[in-house]
């Protein structure tokens, strides 16, 4: 398969920007699933030892992937501890 496009690279050299994009479409995709497959407090790989991990997040932590205007450093914790 990577012959064949090397080979439609080399016949058709407008094509190379297309598979460049296609490319790192691909793997930004595959990384951001990576992240939230690994990162994310919803998702628990481990329900013996640490069943509701999520309770444990502190008010400083940030799990989001982006934030606009919060400062997580300064939060403080409003909840009771569980």
């Amino acid at each position: 398969m990577l012959y064949q496009i090397l080979s439609q690279a080399k016949k058709h050299p407008s094509l190379i920007p297309l598979f460049v994009f296609i490319g790192a479409g691909g793997t930004g995709a595959a990384l951001y699933v990576m992240r939230l497959a690994l990162f994310n407090p919803d998702v628990s790989w481990d329900k013996k030892n640490n069943p509701e991990h999520w309770n444990k997040l502190g008010p400083n932590e940030q799990y989001k992937f982006y934030s606009v205007n919060v400062d997580y450093s300064k939060l403080k914790k409003d909840g009771p501890d569980f």
